[in-house]
């Protein structure tokens, strides 16, 4: 019998203490009875550095005495968190997804606490981080103190996330229900134009990976008539289940883990939480190996359908910045755009609406003033709009931006059609794409 003695989150954090560097686990684990708590110490410890790749959930961050002890180093940011990122407490760091862990491993970051949100131990004490395996497994790995919120509502799920209970310095109970995103609920019919794009595409017994968002999941719902597909991504959601469940995803041809899907962290609803626990065709895996490019290679016709925020007549892709304004990260994006183009028969794809919702071109001139290029053009192959796809591997400068114009919203082709002209001295004519 298993004898666990559960502390009171207000005394859990106490661990904490002035000057601690503290890894805070994030999507649907983020742990938010504990950082709330901890957050609630601010004034009493001072100079702490928080750091995260997103989290999820009523974080109440934006107090005078908050901003005054704590600085937010984030590897991804969230929507919850973006101000705190954007402003003179907190920052930013461009990394590949793949590498998060490496940072901890090498003492690049090294951490002093990690605080985690985990499934319930078994009969033997072993907890499971459950949704979100990414870069908490390297952290647990690395800091000398690592504080556990037991949440029975969080799944257990298998593959490298396995935990004793020994590990946790200090261990609290919070049975709350996990944060949870519907992407399938977000899907619109430009959304369902672009996915039927990129679903032509896709070929019986492809690899998939599915970055976040609407887009992803309305591909899914368009691969009904395929057979033999596999799953190797870092991160699924809800529209994967349906696929599972009529026999369409099967992972029968990959090579990397052969017979399962194989992810680092999953988010949607508890829909999907309920499927992945305790399900051992699932693998939640450390990112630093799901994420890896050479690992992504050796799976057959790897499909990579990431998104970007703006793309520059030559191909460059901005996914994560609004000019200057941190708005996401680098995540995973170039770990498998680079993976699917070396994987044989591989396709990566950036897919994205042609305009945004205020109707401002997503592809244009030149990216925006202090953008971040995520994807560069020597990266870039396929890229899908609600007007078609194109292929840009291989192109030209002038060829490049002629097919990007052709996907281009009709109420901003002539525009530019002009700007072709002053990058390139010559008329703007198909013929050249």
């Amino acid at each position: 019998m298993l004898d666990i003695q559960y502390q009171k989150a207000e005394d859990a954090v106490k661990l904490v203490k002035s000057g601690d560097r503290v890894f805070v686990h994030g999507s649907a684990a983020t742990p938010v009875l504990l950082l709330s708590r901890l957050l609630d110490r601010a004034g009493e410890i001072n100079n702490i550095e928080l750091t995260s790749i997103s989290t999820y959930g009523n974080i109440e961050w934006n107090r005078a005495e908050v901003l005054n002890s704590f600085y937010l180093n984030s590897l991804f940011v969230s929507a919850n968190v973006r101000e705190w990122v954007n402003g003179s407490h907190g920052s930013y760091i461009p990394v590949f997804l793949s590498e998060i862990p490496g940072l901890f491993t090498s003492g690049f970051l090294p951490l002093d606490v990690a605080i985690v949100q985990v499934s319930p131990p078994d009969q033997h004490g072993y907890c499971t981080l459950g949704t979100s395996v990414d870069a908490a497994l390297s952290a647990v790995k690395n800091a000398p103190l690592v504080i556990a919120q037991v949440n029975p509502q969080m799944p257990r799920v298998m593959g490298d996330g396995i935990i004793h209970s020994s590990k946790f310095a200090a261990i609290v109970w919070a049975d709350s229900p996990l944060p949870e995103v519907d992407y399938g609920a977000e899907t619109d019919t430009i959304a369902g134009q672009i996915a039927r794009h990129v679903a032509e595409l896709i070929e019986d017994g492809s690899t998939l990976q599915m970055g976040i968002g609407n887009i992803p999941d309305a591909v899914l719902k368009q691969l009904t008539g395929h057979k033999g597909l596999g799953v190797h991504t870092e991160m699924f959601s809800d529209g994967l289940i349906p696929l599972v469940q009529k026999g369409i995803v099967t992972n029968e041809y990959k090579k990397v883990h052969p017979g399962k899907i194989v992810s680092s962290f999953i988010l949607g609803t508890r829909k999907v939480y309920d499927f992945a626990d305790n399900n051992p065709y699932i693998h939640c895996m450390d990112v630093a190996f799901v994420n890896d490019s050479d690992v992504i290679r050796r799976n057959p016709k790897v499909v990579a359908i990431n998104s970007a925020i703006e793309i520059d007549l030559t191909g460059q892709v901005c996914a994560d910045s609004l000019g200057s304004y941190q708005y996401s990260g680098i995540g995973g994006q170039m770990d498998f755009m680079r993976g699917a183009s070396l994987s044989q028969g591989g396709k990566p794809i950036i897919a994205m609406p042609s305009v945004t919702k205020h109707g401002v071109s997503r592809i244009v001139p030149f990216l925006k003033q202090g953008a971040g290029v995520v994807t560069t053009r020597g990266h870039v192959h396929y890229v899908a709009t609600e007007y078609g796809v194109v292929n840009l591997y291989g192109r030209n400068m002038e060829q490049r931006a002629c097919l990007l114009i052709s996907i281009a919203h009709p109420n901003h082709r002539e525009a530019l059609e002009q700007s072709y002209y002053e990058r390139f001295g010559k008329i703007y004519k198909t013929v050249t794409c």
